[in-house]
């Protein structure tokens, strides 16, 4: 199958890297058509902090997809998350020279890239520029100026901030793996792609995702990003408490978690007993689930709780900001038993378990449509949007060019220009930008 067939996410997780691979079959639906996951080894919180052991997991994940679908990867489009990433709401305003004009879509990007000037601290670059309502001269709430006539057109953002040293950091492992990065996107954002109907982001939800290093946290309302936020606890701190309270290693602790673990102690009666074999001939340990469900719960109960503080400073309790369609659980971490029932006890809001199956075609593997696969679904998904986007501009190009029938140097120039331009988001330059920069570091 030639490369223009199929489309690739890479996942860069705290505990799991994944590489997936897939294209859009003709119900619109995305076909698996290999995946390979490996360990994450160089990743703490959701940032590389080991070059070149990331290099090697990725390494990995990616021949073992490329084994499964006997295809080559060569492009990617990854995910960025981590601690370091933060989001701030941000009005700005254009006066336009020329009111008799209807609004087009250049004005809408001056006024994008009039955002991206803003001042940030030291270190800090925007990566996302959302723009949420507009106001044409004065007249606000409009979702789409486009078309519109008037002289002063301003609008409302959301702008998610990373720091460049971590993005950069992670463009460096794609290419010293060898790949081309394609795109790169905010994780939170992926998974909402990958796990929401549009009509839950119309009545207001937020998604949480608790993968291994952080928990992710995105709000949508009236079909609109509103807020953004990155926890730097996961399903990581837990393991480290079992593996603290018990006195056991790591890997038991992350095998009680999986197997016997759960939110709600109360669920558990005090003579369930689980014995873990001792080191080197010393003696079994005996941990009561009751003790287990105890020590998971007091850290599910604060990841929640700094979850639920960061959604009512979006305003969820002012009756317009309301989320109607409560609360969607996803990644690893989701899969805890009895964690719906502590969310919804915590913020009273309603409460469901997102899988990301509903974009996947229906012959696709089970496994993947677990919530582990949430983000790396929807970094797929958005790797075959690009590329859906590309072809629709050659498309257009070509058609132009059969219009014209004989070609002028000229039209030749503008047809050439429409292709290039394939109305790039804010955000497709600001990848360039970094690859031009790894380019350059060389």
């Amino acid at each position: 199958m030639e490369q223009g067939n199929y489309s690739v996410g890479l996942d860069i997780g705290t505990t799991k890297i994944v590489a997936i691979i897939g294209r859009e079959n003709e119900y619109g639906k995305i076909e698996i058509l290999g995946i390979g996951r490996s360990k994450s080894l160089g990743v703490h919180r959701g940032v590389v902090n080991n070059i070149t052991q990331t290099i090697k997991s990725i390494q990995q994940a990616v021949e073992l997809a490329e084994g499964n679908s006997g295809l080559k990867i060569s492009s990617v489009v990854v995910g960025i998350a981590g601690q370091h990433i933060r989001s701030l709401q941000h009005s700005d305003y254009i006066t336009r020279a020329k009111s008799e004009e209807v609004i087009n879509e250049d004005d809408v990007e001056k006024l994008c890239n009039q955002v991206y000037k803003l001042v940030m601290l030291p270190g800090e670059e925007i990566i996302h520029v959302l723009p949420q309502e507009f106001k044409v001269d004065g007249q606000a709430e409009i979702k789409q100026p486009m078309g519109m006539y008037g002289g002063r057109l301003e609008a409302n953002f959301h702008v998610v901030v990373g720091q460049v040293s971590s993005i950069r950091n992670v463009g460096r492992c794609i290419k010293s793996a060898g790949l081309d990065l394609g795109n790169i996107t905010l994780e939170p954002l992926a998974s909402a792609n990958a796990v929401l109907s549009q009509e839950e982001k119309e009545a207001g939800v937020a998604l949480i995702d608790i993968g291994g290093g952080t928990t992710d946290l995105a709000i949508f309302k009236d079909g609109i990003i509103r807020h953004t936020a990155v926890i730097p606890f996961g399903g990581n701190v837990i393991t480290e408490d079992i593996k603290e309270g018990c006195s056991i290693i790591e890997k038991q602790a992350e095998l009680l978690k999986i197997k016997f673990g759960s939110a709600w102690p109360g669920e558990n009666k005090d003579n369930e007993i689980v014995s873990i074999p001792g080191l080197r001939g010393r003696e079994p340990k005996e941990i009561t689930l009751k003790n287990l469900s105890k020590i998971i719960h007091a850290r599910v109960v604060e990841i929640v709780e700094q979850v639920y503080v960061e959604i009512k400073n979006y305003g969820h309790d002012e009756q317009k900001k309301k989320l109607i369609a409560g609360i969607v659980l996803t990644g690893g971490g989701s899969q805890l038993k009895h964690l719906k029932q502590l969310v919804e006890y915590i913020t009273g809001m309603d409460t469901r378990i997102g899988y990301p199956n509903e974009h996947l075609a229906g012959d696709s593997d089970e496994e993947i449509a677990s919530p582990l696969y949430a983000t790396a679904v929807g970094l797929l998904m958005n790797a075959v949007q690009n590329k859906a986007k590309v072809r629709e501009a050659r498309q257009e190009a070509v058609e132009k060019e059969d219009d014209h029938g004989v070609f002028t140097g000229e039209d030749h120039t503008q047809t050439k220009t429409a292709l290039k331009k394939e109305r790039k988001s804010i955000f497709d330059k600001w990848s360039e930008k970094l690859k031009d920069f790894l380019d350059n570091a060389e």
